[in-house]
């Protein structure tokens, strides 16, 4: 199996801007999270981005680049305008790595990968680990995921789902036995074909009133093949905070 890898890297951030160019031990963000991408089993790996700064950055330690539009309203457009400006044939699959994951496992890219190329019938395949904590499931900003028998996706929210009624009912504030929950893993696995067919599609209404883009494929119905991570997936670097603990665990490691 073959297979290639996107790191979709905007300048633009609310929160952190530059983002991708800031420092960690040394390296760029990005050059972190190319690193790591390269340790897969990837034939390639292309960092994808809006402005020339960044290219210049990921040129100066060697990755390929794809410089691409500002107006993409999503990671997954901008992965398909790469699979076309490339000429990656419809089979090609094609790995989504947050360019603000810089611990992420080489093993979680092989294991995304491997899963869609085994579920033909799937469009996508993505990650999920266990939620043992009840603030991270009461927590809109760890999405979560239920999966049918054969572990494709039901459903994504930013809601606690499934709800445990019974015991919720009286007031009860401990986390609920069973190993039902499971947060997303924001990795994910693509065919170049179903990238071409994502972009003709208008935002879902689901999609856009719980801000997930995986529901514009689930509401046209397409499958989503979901598995339990290999390996345990550091959060990402999203606020200050998250920066300076990556910064800690590195300084740590190195």
């Amino acid at each position: 199996m073959s297979f290639s890898v996107v790191i979709p890297a905007r300048f633009g951030s609310t929160r952190l801007p530059g983002k991708p160019l800031l420092e960690i031990g040394g390296k760029p963000m990005v050059q972190r999270v190319w690193e790591q991408a390269s340790k897969s089993g990837a034939e390639e790996v292309v960092v994808a981005t809006d402005d020339a700064r960044i290219v210049e950055a990921a040129e100066g330690f060697g990755a390929r680049t794809c410089l691409t539009s500002a107006g993409h309203p999503s990671g997954t457009d901008r992965l398909q305008e790469v699979a076309a400006v490339l000429g990656w044939p419809d089979d090609r699959i094609v790995v989504n790595v947050q360019g603000d994951e810089p611990l992420i496992p080489p093993a979680v890219i092989d294991q995304v990968a491997g899963n869609l190329a085994r579920h033909e019938q799937a469009a996508i395949a993505t990650l999920s680990v266990e939620i043992t904590d009840l603030e991270e499931l009461l927590n809109p900003n760890a999405v979560k995921v239920v999966v049918d028998g054969h572990d494709m996706a039901l459903y994504f929210s930013r809601a606690p789902m499934p709800w445990p009624r019974e015991h919720f009912a009286d007031g009860t504030r401990t986390m609920p036995g069973g190993g039902w929950w499971a947060r997303h893993i924001g990795i994910y696995a693509y065919r170049t074909a179903f990238l071409h067919r994502y972009i003709t599609w208008e935002p879902s209404p689901l999609e856009q009133l719980e801000q997930l883009e995986q529901l514009r494929a689930l509401y046209h119905g397409m499958a989503i093949h979901v598995a339990r991570a290999a390996e345990r997936v550091p959060a990402g670097v999203d606020t200050p905070e998250d920066l300076e603990t990556v910064r800690a665990v590195l300084a740590g490691s190195e």
